[in-house]
């Protein structure tokens, strides 16, 4: 969901000392950005960042990117950080669809985190866990593939189950109702309101 314009965001946003701004220069190289060989994980579609900048600081010894493609919804992601000093956090404004024009075989874990359902059936290819999107996340994978999605839409995440299987990937934890099971979670800023409102949160690991 798209937030309304911030003035002067693309200001704000090329300002920011956590932005990437040439991120297909850093295509295989990103270790070299971040100096050192710990390993790299991202979200695509970081919405606001609660969760990103979240997992930045619980584990110092990895290395996260946010990949978001709207400036004002980055933005809200850059104002929380600018007061704050995380050096294994970088942003990138971009599209995922492209998503292998930026990385090569670099990734450790992939989040996906209520992502955009597309509901309608010929819309399904634009699904961040559909076949096309798997194929594309092949390539910047390290060596295994790991991926975790959360969602409170019941369809994506029976979509999502289908295509992660279809495609060989295994399920190491699979949640129907997350926020009842033991399970180390750090909240998105969606996954806080549908909790307020009594939305089961479904969440799914999976490895390859």
């Amino acid at each position: 969901m798209r937030l309304k314009n911030v003035k002067g965001a693309k200001e704000i946003i090329d300002s920011s000392p956590y932005i990437i701004k040439n991120p297909k220069e850093y295509k295989g190289k990103y270790k070299q950005l971040f100096k050192n060989n710990n390993d790299i994980h991202i979200e695509i579609g970081m919405g606001k960042g609660d969760f990103i900048i979240e997992m930045a600081k619980k584990h110092p010894d990895i290395n996260f990117i946010g990949l978001e493609m709207f400036d004002s919804v980055i933005v809200r992601a850059v104002q929380k950080l600018k007061e704050i000093e995380l050096p294994n956090l970088k942003l990138i404004r971009f599209d995922a669809t492209t998503i292998n024009e930026i990385f090569s075989k670099e990734i450790k874990t992939i989040y996906l985190n209520f992502s955009d359902p597309w509901p309608k059936n010929r819309h399904e290819h634009r699904r961040l866990s559909s076949t096309r999107f798997l194929e594309r996340y092949d390539s910047i994978f390290k060596d295994k593939k790991h991926i975790v999605q959360k969602t409170d839409n019941r369809k994506l995440f029976e979509f999502s189950l289908m295509e992660y299987t279809n495609y060989g990937y295994k399920i190491k934890e699979i949640s129907l109702n997350l926020h009842e099971d033991d399970y180390e979670n750090v909240e998105t800023e969606y996954e806080k309101k549908f909790i307020k409102l009594g939305y089961p949160i479904y969440m799914v690991e999976v490895y390859k």
